[in-house]
């Protein structure tokens, strides 16, 4: 569903891709991510997305009140505290998705797929 606002001089309505592109641009800038992660379902293998198909890595709900909830698939680099890296991630995607669409955000889930070892 599209998140909708109704203003003075008329509505807004914001696509849940915008919002995804927006929180994986967000995401992969936080210390410890390396990707976003797809997984092939069938095979059960993961690998890492490009900067370009972030938000295949991501799931965006929007309900009829507006209030956003995300998924995210990531890959954290290797030696890093998950816990730290989650944090992190769910402090500065809030923030910044709440200040840039101005829909709040209910719910933020992190699925850890893989581990990297960065050169």
């Amino acid at each position: 569903m599209k998140g909708c606002m109704s203003t003075d001089l008329g509505i807004i309505t914001i696509d849940p891709e915008v919002v995804a592109k927006y929180a994986g641009s967000v995401a992969v800038e936080c210390f410890g991510i390396v990707g976003m992660a797809a997984v092939n379902v069938k095979d059960g293998l993961v690998h890492l997305l490009k900067r370009e198909s972030l938000t295949r890595g991501i799931q965006v709900s929007i309900t009829e009140d507006n209030h956003v909830t995300l998924s995210f698939h990531i890959i954290v680099a290797y030696g890093v505290s998950i816990s730290a890296v989650t944090d992190n991630l769910i402090s500065n995607v809030k923030y910044r998705v709440e200040e840039f669409s101005g829909m709040p955000v209910d719910k933020i889930n992190i699925y850890i797929e893989g581990v990297r070892v960065i050169d």
